[in-house]
């Protein structure tokens, strides 16, 4: 059986669509500035907006923008004004407070907010600590003049803000509008990742920050997950029901032929809600594999609660499924290990594949994704065996297996699924999906739902 994506997927992106917001959750509203060029250009991944929009919505504080701009004063300026246009009580920066001179955005946002700054002592004596620690547990070399003039760019604190201690080196920073200006707090916090989040709690508990976001409410977030499912046939579905779901911010993405369906919406909307689930189990029951938990949830959930184990053999995935596996904490209970056989030789030594077969079939055939599922159950005496073999491309690729061809195969107590594939996209999106394929099968035969 083979797989045809939709010409949506083709592109190897998500796809989001608003398809509604009636009277939707109202309260209090924030927007976030994400700095860096390494962001704008897309050297580096933005972690800080999505995680800051989650923590927000706890909140109950709705995020109306997300705006990533470079190291550039005016074009921060510029964030800062528009997100101010738009109503917010808050505005988050992240990113820009190291010690090198493209690190602009406390003295940015300083400078929008009416406030002069200047060096707190005791500030640039706890940096400078934390400076020198650092460099001797790392052994780093630092020129004293050069370290001193960045620990204290670093100490300038704008007047009347709150500091918040640092993660890292840098510290953070709330910064309310001088006396006399009306307009947002500004929450200015580090870029690197494990510093923004090890902070956020006091940044919370800051009191400009409590008061700027005195007015918020509760607002839910469900989502429901769809297997097979296409945009357009939901979208029919909800405008039929359009009266019933007032009150309800229901987004769509469709990512590597799952589907998920993300309602956000204030209390009194729950009974729309309400309606919504079941207009979503009547019509897509046959597709509905999730009411909350990601795939990788389930999985995981099915392993533990029938206590079964997994090993894989993977060609032309290249352990992707095994690191995907392994990523969640205490998947040691379940993954015994798995093997990379990207060679023939590999396959018939480390897997137990016939030469026979290889040579009859080659190495991306049904048969050999089952030979490699059942090579890996046999090597690491695993309950369930997962075999993927495919040409990933971009070459590679004859007329009777052009690239993006795979098969992947399940073999467990329970018996075998084995699929053919027809894979678009890259190589990269061709081997992601083939895992994300790999892991419905594996959803499936541990916990049921709508086949793979």
């Amino acid at each position: 059986m083979s797989e045809l994506a939709s010409s949506r997927e083709q592109s190897g992106t998500a796809h989001e669509d608003d398809e509604r917001q009636r009277g939707g959750h109202v309260g209090t509203r924030a927007g976030i500035v994400v700095t860096g060029t390494e962001v704008l250009t897309g050297r580096v991944a933005d972690r800080n907006g999505p995680w800051l929009a989650e923590q927000l919505r706890q909140l109950g504080v709705d995020v109306g923008h997300v705006v990533v701009v470079g190291d550039r004063p005016d074009d921060l300026r510029g964030a800062l004004t528009f997100l101010a246009g738009t109503g917010v009580a808050l505005i988050i920066t992240s990113g820009g407070l190291g010690p090198t001179a493209d690190d602009l955005t406390a003295e940015v946002v300083a400078s929008y907010q009416g406030r002069p700054s200047s060096l707190d002592p005791d500030l640039e004596r706890r940096i400078g600590e934390i400076v020198e620690r650092l460099s001797a547990r790392r052994g780093w070399r630092t020129d004293p003049v050069a370290a001193a003039a960045g620990v204290r760019k670093q100490a300038q604190v704008p007047d009347g803000a709150t500091v918040l201690e640092p993660v890292g080196t840098a510290p953070g920073l709330v910064v309310p509008p001088a006396e006399g200006r009306t307009g947002p707090t500004v929450l200015v916090l580090p870029g690197p990742p494990p510093e923004l989040q090890g902070m956020w709690d006091a940044a919370v508990a800051a009191a400009p920050v409590q008061r700027a976001i005195a007015g918020r409410s509760e607002l839910r977030q469900e989502t429901v997950r769809l297997w097979g499912t296409l945009e357009s046939q939901l979208a029919a579905t909800l405008r039929s029901h359009e009266p019933e779901l007032a009150g309800l911010e229901i987004t769509t993405c469709l990512r590597d032929g799952e589907l998920e369906v993300v309602t956000r919406f204030a209390p009194d909307a729950q009974a729309a809600y309400d309606r919504l689930g079941a207009v979503l189990a009547e019509d897509y029951g046959d597709t509905l594999f999730s009411t909350g938990p990601t795939l990788d949830d389930l999985v995981a959930r099915g392993f533990a609660d029938r206590g079964l184990t997994v090993a894989t053999a993977e060609s032309c995935t290249g352990g992707l499924l095994a690191a995907r596996l392994t990523e969640r904490p205490g998947s040691s209970a379940w993954v015994l290990g798995g093997v990379t056989a990207y060679a023939n030789s590999a396959k018939e030594q480390l897997l137990g594949v016939p030469a026979a077969m290889l040579e009859e079939h080659g190495a991306v055939s049904p048969e050999v994704a089952v030979a490699l599922a059942e090579g890996a159950c046999a090597r690491f005496g695993a309950d369930i065996g997962v075999g993927i073999t495919g040409v990933a491309g971009p070459g590679g690729g004859t007329a009777e297996k052009p690239v993006g061809t795979v098969h992947v195969c399940v073999a467990g107590p329970d018996g075998r699924e084995a699929r053919a594939l027809r894979l678009p996209g890259s190589r990269a999106v061709v081997r992601e999906r083939s895992v994300t394929r790999a892991m419905h099968l594996l959803r499936s035969m541990l916990v049921g739902g709508p086949p793979a």
